[in-house]
């Protein structure tokens, strides 16, 4: 069974505390250039004030630290903010927003620009912002835009990267040959022990289904489904030949996460949401990032993690004034994003801390990670692309499909979809 990708492109985190922004965050006025990240200004408006609904879905361990930065932004800022969290966000913000009972923000991962820009649910904000998109990594920029129009803000990235056991393996790989021989050398099956722990999911193999060249989907083609192209089959086939072979023999994200947890694989394969469970396991790890692949170069999808400008900003009065201002203090205030950092695992892309040495062991070799790899394409139609390969790339798993007969049925499959 794939794991839904829309959830593991949700942060994932440890419990946090947020008692060091109490005090220290920097709230714009308006009318000025963009918010303080250092705390010292003055968060009295001479703006009317407002207040705004914020949506987010988070888990339990996480409410903690989201809960707390509101309530340090409200003491602090004229505006209110009243937080929400909710389950089904697509389903809540789809029917929500369209009869005028949405917020003016919600939180989620970026691969929604796109249909939520062409459905009017989200409106563009670019002549209203005190911030500049420089101020982001690149990708983060980026994804935010659509047509032009800047429908939220970016805070944090995801993507996965590789992982090992410290007490089996003494450095990171700097090879795939070198990972292989470790692979081989600690797989050991009929007494629980493995290579390599990895979901198989379209959006975790990506690194190595697109290493060759290849790529899922690419907006500016006449046809823009390239799983079934030389390159992307080349990306599956050495998945085939060189890494199904030391994983546990479920595909699915809990089998593959709990035997690296529990210390029975060399190596795993995995994203910044994994953090947590680690650090609260006995297993001793670091985060790397992934060798090259004979040739090939990995190359996953990644996800940015964004505020939305809900459809209710258009009213443009004090309470998307409140959103605003909100949105605009939460994605600048490094305090902020380094209590992200620490407690969560979270990764900053504002600039200025983005593969800073400021940020944990961990969070920084996710940042380069996130180098690595491309964002995950706003064009609504991956939706379909992605559906469509849930079902082949379990069966090439197991070995009832060959490589081009999974991705040449799945691209055949989200083709359809459009016709």
């Amino acid at each position: 069974m794939t794991i839904d990708r829309r959830s593991m492109l949700k942060q994932v985190g440890g419990a946090g505390t947020i008692a060091a922004l109490v005090g220290c965050i920097g709230v714009q006025e308006q009318g000025t250039e963009q918010p303080s990240n250092s705390g010292d200004g003055d968060t009295e408006s001479s703006e009317p004030a407002g207040t705004a609904t914020a949506w987010y879905g988070l888990s339990n361990t996480e409410l903690d630290l989201r809960e707390r930065a509101i309530e340090a932004f409200n003491e602090q800022s004229s505006h209110t903010v009243e937080g929400g969290n909710i389950s089904e966000m697509q389903d809540k913000t789809t029917s929500a927003i369209p009869a005028g009972q949405g917020p003016q923000m919600f939180q989620w991962a970026h691969d929604w620009v796109g249909d939520y820009y062409q459905r009017g649910f989200v409106i563009d904000q670019s002549d209203s912002l005190n911030i500049s998109l420089d101020q982001f990594t690149g990708a983060a920029a980026n994804a935010v835009q659509t047509d032009d129009a800047v429908v939220g803000l970016p805070f944090s990235a995801e993507t996965v990267t590789l992982i090992y056991n410290t007490d089996i393996v003494d450095s990171p790989p700097e090879s795939f040959a070198e990972m292989e021989s470790t692979m081989e050398s600690h797989h050991d099956p009929d007494n629980g022990q493995y290579g390599l722990a990895w979901p198989v999911d379209p959006y975790f193999v990506s690194g190595v289904g697109q290493a060759f060249g290849g790529q899922y989907f690419d907006a500016s083609q006449d046809d823009p489904v390239g799983l079934d192209s030389e390159e992307t089959i080349r990306g599956f086939e050495f998945l085939v030949d060189n890494l199904f072979q030391y994983m546990p023999n479920d595909p699915g994200y809990e089998p593959q996460q709990v035997a690296f947890l529990e210390g029975n694989a060399a190596f795993a394969v995995n994203g910044p949401w994994y953090l947590a469970a680690l650090r609260d396991s006995d297993t001793n790890f670091e985060v790397t990032t992934f060798p090259s692949l004979d040739g090939g170069k990995f190359t996953p999808l990644s996800g940015i993690k964004m505020w939305y400008f809900s459809k209710a900003m258009e009213a443009d009065d004090a309470n998307a004034a409140a959103a605003r201002e909100f949105v605009e203090w939460f994605v600048t205030n490094e305090d902020h994003l380094l209590t992200r950092a620490e407690e969560q695992g979270h990764i900053p892309v504002l600039s200025t801390l983005a593969g800073s040495d400021d940020l944990p062991g961990p969070v920084r070799a996710y940042s380069q990670a996130v180098d690595q790899g491309i964002p995950m394409p706003t064009d609504p139609r991956m939706n379909d692309v992605f559906a469509a390969m849930g079902d082949p790339v379990t069966q090439l798993f197991n070995g009832s499909l060959s490589p081009e007969e999974a991705l040449t049925s799945a691209a055949e499959e989200a083709r359809s979809q459009w016709e």
